[in-house]
Order: C-alpha cells, then sequence, then structure tokens
C-alpha cells in the first residue's frame, strides 16, 4: 500500500539509511535537508511497494557518485541532481513514472526524495542493495542483466553528460574518472528498467526498514533503553566489539575514501578497513595475532557508544567511544557471482567472506 513521506519522517529515514549505509553513503545530514528542502517546496513524496508496479512502469535511480569526504564541503544543489534526470529523459525519449534508490545508505537513501518531490513522481519502496557499496555496479539490478546505461551525470558547475557502455562495470570505470575531474563528486541517474525487472532485482521496503531503525534509536533513549542493542535487534545481527578510537588513516584517492580505523577496548584492538563504506572488521589480541570476524557483503555498522548514532567513516575520530555491530545482507549478495563483484577478494583482501555471524560463505571451486 502507498504511503506519504513528508518532512517529520526524513529525520528517521536519514538515520536509519546511516545504519545501513556501513560507514559509506554519504552524509545522512546533508541529505536530510536536500530532502526537506525538496518536500516543504513540492510537497509530500508518495512512496509506493513493488507490488503496485506495473511491468511497463519505467523506473530510474537517482544518485551522487563521489567520496563522501568531499560531499561534505562539496554541498548538492536540487538543480544539480535534477540535471541528469532531464537529461536521461531526454536521452531515453521517454520520461520515467518511478524514482528508486541505488543504494539505501546515507544520503542515497534522501537523494532520491528530492529527486521524486522535484518531479512529482512516486518513490519505490525498495533500492538496489538493501544497504551501500562503494561501485557503481555492486547492485543486484547487476546480477539480473540491467544496464546501469544510459547513465547520465552532472556537476555543480552545469556540465552534464550522458554515458553509453558496453556493460556496468564500464560505466563505473569511465564514470569514476569523469566524477574526479569533476570535482570527486557528481549526481547521476540510471539503471533505467522495467516495473517488472525492479520486482524481481531490487530489495523490498527498504525505506520503512530505515525509519524503523531511525526511530527505534531515537525512541530506545527517550526510553532509557540502551539504543545498540535496538539496533542489534532490527538488524537481528550481534555486537562485535566496543571501544575508543584510537587511530584513523584516511585518505581520498581515485573518488573513494580509503582507509582504516582502530578501536582500543578489553579485548585487544579491532581494525576496520574501508572503502567509503567498512569492508573489513579484525581483531589482534595482545600477541598480534588477527581474526577476522565480519566482512563484506554483511554490514558492519559503527554506533556512537551511548546514544547509537551511526558513524560515517568521513566522521571518524580519534578519541571516539563506539560499538561495533554486524549484521546479515541480503542473502543474494552470498552467490558466488556477487561475491565476486563485492566478496572481500574483489578489493584485495586474502581472506573468505566471513558472516556476521562468523561463518564463512563457501564458494564452489
Amino acid at each position: 500500500m502507498a504511503w506519504s513521506i513528508g518532512t517529520d519522517a526524513i529525520g528517521d529515514l536519514a538515520r536509519g539509511a546511516a545504519v545501513l549505509g556501513t560507514g559509506g553513503g554519504g552524509d545522512p545530514y546533508i541529505g536530510a535537508l536536500l530532502a526537506r528542502q525538496a518536500v516543504a517546496e513540492h510537497g509530500p513524496v508518495t512512496a509506493v511497494t513493488l507490488d503496485e508496479l506495473a511491468d511497463d512502469a519505467l523506473v530510474i535511480t537517482v544518485a551522487m557518485m563521489g567520496a563522501p569526504t568531499v560531499m561534505v564541503e562539496k554541498l548538492p544543489t536540487l538543480d544539480e541532481i535534477m540535471e541528469p534526470v532531464a537529461a536521461l529523459g531526454t536521452y531515453l525519449g521517454r520520461p520515467a513514472t518511478h524514482v528508486a534508490c541505488a543504494e539505501i545508505g546515507g544520503v542515497n537513501s534522501t537523494i532520491p526524495i528530492a529527486a521524486a518531490a522535484a518531479l512529482g513522481l512516486p518513490l519505490l519502496d525498495a533500492d538496489g542493495m538493501g544497504r551501500a557499496f562503494p561501485e557503481l555496479q555492486m547492485v543486484l539490478p547487476t546480477l539480473y542483466g540491467i544496464s546501469a546505461s544510459p547513465l547520465a551525470f552532472a556537476d555543480e558547475k552545469g556540465n552534464v553528460g550522458v554515458l553509453q557502455t558496453v556493460d556496468n562495470s564500464w560505466t563505473e570505470r569511465i564514470a569514476r574518472v569523469a566524477a574526479v575531474e569533476m570535482g570527486c563528486s557528481v549526481m547521476i541517474c540510471g539503471f533505467a528498467m522495467s516495473g517488472a525487472q525492479a520486482r524481481e532485482s531490487l530489495v523490498r521496503d527498504s525505506l520503512q526498514r530505515c525509519i524503523g531503525l531511525g526511530s527505534g534509536i531515537a525512541q530506545a533513549r527517550t526510553g532509557k533503553v540502551d539504543p545498540v542493542d535496538r539496533v542489534v535487534e532490527l538488524l537481528e545481527g550481534r555486537e562485535l566489539f566496543a571501544g575508543k578510537v584510537v587511530d584513523v588513516q584516511r585518505a581520498t584517492t581515485t573518488g573513494f575514501a580509503r582507509g582504516t580505523a582502530t578501536v582500543r577496548g578489553d579485548d585487544g584492538d579491532l581494525t576496520l578497513r574501508f572503502q567509503n563504506e567498512h569492508l573489513i572488521a579484525s581483531v589482534a589480541d595482545a600477541a598480534g595475532d588477527e581474526t577476522v570476524l565480519a566482512t563484506t557483503p554483511d554490514l558492519i555498522v559503527v554506533l556512537e557508544h551511548d546514544t547509537g548514532e551511526p558513524v560515517t567513516t568521513e566522521g571518524l575520530r580519534y578519541g571516539q567511544r563506539v560499538r561495533v555491530v554486524a549484521a546479515p545482507s541480503d542473502p543474494r549478495w552470498h552467490s558466488p557471482e556477487a561475491l565476486a563483484m563485492v566478496g572481500p577478494g574483489y578489493f584485495g583482501y586474502d581472506v573468505p567472506a566471513r558472516r556476521f555471524d562468523g561463518r564463512v560463505t563457501e564458494v564452489p571451486a
């Protein structure tokens, strides 16, 4: 059943999206500001379920591409969001009927709200990942043969382009170069798909899940209940570690925020390795022996120790007291084809994919 997204829901949605963003996806505060502005100017957005889509609907995704660290200072505008949508519609020769989130993490859960409000289009209660990943091809629609291109992109200077590529990996490679040249963050629009394709490939009820997470954290604090425990319950995950951030090494390279963070606790040091999003969580004991606790594609989430507020990779700072939670991803991410695209090996880590509960995903030889 369709429901309405007004300004009062955006705060909870953005907070929940920052949880599912696993450290990446962009600053949720910035995305929330854009969404509130658009809804205030154009009215509430109608969110619809995948089951309400007609087979011949035309669904497009709208997102930010680039390094989250840059977006904090290079603030997007509503005009910048709309430029690639207009360019893609001209290229396709047909206007979109629905907007969708490519990922449900961080700012890329709220930018589509702004786009849907400005366009007067319904927004799907669904997304392409169920979390956030750093590269454009890393969406479930890729596994279903849905093309990222034609992909339209735009920057704050007025530069607009449309790519037509041979596959989604090439879309990522070429668009990433363009994004770096255009200031390390651009707005994009692509993954045009039919309603039938959207129902098959997208993750259902993502927006409602975000609102549930965000409101769950707020209600836990009001009720004097541990908000981190509440997140663990809602995600059906587990708490991996608690401690203080004692080191952060971070750099923006080739359009990504890459680095490591060390959290010191009673049981040793936890190391987080990230590329926009957290990819590996491992703990070293006093002897220096390292044990991997969880890896991509499952979710690795950093929360402020007492408030449960999600901490993004660009927000990690020395001295923060945090708790690290792991949770399951959409089961489709553990297929051999998906692990080849988003597993630890793709990012250069010679470790098997370890699920949130410690199990190793066995990949057929």
